[in-house]
């Protein structure tokens, strides 16, 4: 007979602690009740293609451009926006400007020193600070490249500005975790019951698996829920099982390199790969209620990484000073459906998760964009975002919509409102965006 448990459940073992899913055990009126509005920023660095991002058609009937077609199966759950701009970012030119205050709308301090400063508290960190205590993890702050935390990286800017966009406060950056194993340790690793991260790893790597932790809790909490629960959670620690697997291969591959008195690294070298398996670890936190909020840089400020895998195998960064030029422009179309592919794939699992209301896609707000819109003039206007989800079914979708050089924080504002969370004004923003 199936009897009610607590939505803060955990599958327990030896080092491990696994969160559920939403559950019927859980209880109907409680799932109603904690019902979440999740949300995340997603960074692209360099800008995009100037004329092949933006639709042409405005309202329902936009038709995606060619570059965002890999997005066409969760086209009615997008909002396209256009002309979104961060005045902030006027004070200077390069990259970093733009990047250290796009989650702040604020100007960012030139310096290359420790004296950082964002100009504000960061939107998701504001978010985490009226949320956070809700969820084991107020926040989660992922990435793929590693960033120096100071020096001279950029026309007088701190390499700092470069590698984060979110701030704790205007002068600490949140650090981001580009590890898999190590995101992996922090969401279902039980800290508690181990002297450090560290040592869970060491006990979690390709020889063991976190499952194998907690099978005997899994085995007595079927014995407490009904056939459909239990269905619901084979699947769910099926998925889990996916992702540890996947990680386990990359540790087996680095292990069979020349011996390291290091744990095997768990970066797959693949940069596809790479944001496949971290946009997997974010789905699983958010249907585990493990955090609402996130930020995830695609890529560093400036990255000059290559894609030889669709046949760039120039520098992003390089390539977006394009100067008009005809090569590097359809190399930065190659290069922005790409992104798009990763995007779309990440939607794609929020949308397959089935909740009380809808889908995790239907009750998520997930930013994606960047500070910069061309490359070549370093332009903070008409910024390339695109709001995905339906924000717990307040937000109309399935539309492009032109906001005539309204600031990126009106957005932010609305999405303010929707996650419950208490803000007068942020940055510059002037009034809720009416999306």
């Amino acid at each position: 007979m199936s009897r009610t448990i607590s939505r803060r459940t955990l599958l327990k073992g030896a080092g491990a602690a696994v969160g559920l899913p939403l559950l019927e055990a859980m209880g109907a009126p409680l799932i109603a009740q904690s019902k979440p509005v999740r949300m995340a920023f997603l960074y692209m660095a360099n800008g995009v293609h100037p004329n092949a991002w933006t639709p042409k058609e405005i309202g329902k009937d936009f038709q995606l451009t060619p570059v965002l077609e890999p997005l066409a199966k969760v086209r009615q759950d997008l909002l396209v926006l256009t002309e979104l701009w961060n005045a902030g970012a006027n004070s200077g030119d390069g990259h970093y400007v733009k990047t250290g205050g796009w989650l702040t709308g604020t100007t960012i301090t030139k310096t290359t020193g420790s004296d950082l400063r964002s100009g504000g508290v960061s939107m998701d960190q504001l978010a985490a600070q009226n949320v956070g205590n809700l969820t084991p993890l107020p926040s989660l702050e992922l990435g793929t490249q590693n960033g120096a935390q100071s020096g001279n990286c950029d026309s007088g800017y701190s390499c700092a500005y470069s590698s984060n966009i979110s701030w704790r406060t205007p002068s600490s950056p949140m650090a981001k975790e580009i590890n898999p194993r190590a995101l992996f340790i922090r969401m279902f690793g039980d800290p508690k019951a181990r002297s450090s991260e560290a040592e869970i790893a060491r006990e979690a790597t390709y020889t063991r698996s976190i499952l194998d932790m907690v099978l005997e809790d899994s085995k007595r909490l079927k014995t407490r829920i009904g056939v459909t629960d239990q269905a619901k959670l084979d699947e769910y620690l099926e998925g889990v099982r996916g992702i540890e697997k996947q990680i386990q291969g990359v540790e087996k591959i680095a292990a069979a390199t020349p011996p390291s008195m290091e744990l095997p690294t768990s970066i797959p070298q693949d940069h596809g790969a790479h944001l496949r398996l971290m946009f997997d670890l974010l789905a699983a936190a958010f249907q585990t209620d493990t955090t609402r909020v996130a930020t995830f840089m695609l890529a560093n400020s400036g990255s000059n990484n290559t894609f030889p895998g669709i046949g760039v195998t120039e520098g992003h960064h390089t390539l977006s000073h394009h100067a008009s030029a005809k090569d590097k422009l359809d190399k930065i179309k190659k290069i922005d459906t790409f992104y798009a592919e990763q995007f779309s794939y990440f939607l794609q699992k929020l949308h397959a998760v089935k909740e009380e209301r809808g889908t995790i896609l239907d009750n998520s707000m997930i930013v994606y964009g960047g500070a910069i819109s061309d490359g070549n003039r370093h332009n903070h206007d008409d910024l390339p975002v695109i709001l995905a989800g339906k924000g717990g079914g307040t937000i109309a979708s399935g539309r492009f919509v032109k906001m005539s050089g309204q600031p990126m924080c009106n957005l932010f504002l609305a999405m303010f409102a929707r996650a419950k969370v208490k803000a007068v004004g942020f940055g510059d923003g002037t009034r809720p965006l009416a999306i």
